[in-house]
């Protein structure tokens, strides 16, 4: 199959690509002569301006989609966000608006996936600052935290993608992630092991380190758990890599950088 990647040089792209190649695919340079599309390239900033979302994640989606369909590639993958499922900012009511769109699109087989935080080798943002932080040997007010959160490595995100592309008809959004949730002194201690440090938390009252933090702290304080089990049942889609294989191969990436 011939498929367009949009996005293909951002964080998840640079992981889609080759494994598209590994399987047998073709990539394509334009959405000309192409089967299929995989569409990435959104802005993933929360704090984005509410007019260049609605411009660039619903807008420059729709306008896309249009474009595959009007070159003949039904197939159109959508990399939206766990955030869509229950909107509570201008960024998931951007990406809710564009998955409406796409599946009421006729003609289109839209398969949509909702990851929530994605890592792995070259990410960036909040999960290389904890990276950092643990590596350094930061003491972090995170030994009391109680929630739960859902995570998927970078390589299970692009095998679910694949394994999308490999469905004729699908119109369609899905949760994905590794499986099991974390808490975030869990998430610490898994990624402390990984880096072969130890992971120095001390604790503090949630609240306050929320009313310190803001937003940044909520996101290390409060609870998203994923409900993947929809795509495991009609597609038959398994995680290839346990989070510990994840967590160990963004730690090899990190340390052969410098960290």
């Amino acid at each position: 199959m011939r498929i367009f990647v949009n996005g293909a040089s951002g964080f998840i792209g640079s992981h889609l690509c080759p494994a598209l190649a590994a399987a047998g695919h073709e990539l394509g340079v334009s959405v000309e002569g192409c089967d299929a599309v995989v569409h990435l390239a959104n802005i993933a900033h929360t704090s984005a301006n509410p007019a260049e979302l609605q411009r660039v994640n619903v807008e420059g989606t729709i306008a896309h989609a249009k474009a595959a369909l009007a070159a003949g590639a039904r197939r159109f993958v959508y990399l939206s966000s766990i955030k869509a499922a229950q909107p509570d900012d201008t960024y998931g009511h951007a990406k809710a608006v564009a998955e409406q769109a796409l599946l009421q699109m006729e003609g289109l087989n839209a398969a949509i996936l909702r990851p929530p935080l994605v890592y792995g080798p070259r990410v960036k943002a909040n999960f290389l600052a904890l990276l950092r932080a643990v590596d350094r040997g930061w003491p972090l007010p995170l030994a009391s935290v109680r929630n739960r959160r859902s995570l998927i490595y970078v390589g299970n995100l692009v095998d679910a993608i694949l394994c999308c592309l490999d469905v004729p008809v699908l119109k369609k959004s899905f949760a994905v992630s590794d499986g099991a949730s974390v808490s975030t002194p869990e998430l610490c201690r898994a990624i402390a092991r990984a880096l072969g440090r130890p992971a120095r938390l001390f604790p503090f009252p949630p609240a306050l380190l929320e009313l310190a933090g803001g937003e940044r702290a909520r996101r290390l304080t409060r609870s998203l758990e994923v409900d993947d089990s929809a795509i495991r049942s009609e597609l038959g889609w398994r995680p290839p890599y346990s989070f510990e294989e994840g967590l160990r191969a963004t730690a090899e990436w990190y340390l052969t950088r410098g960290g």
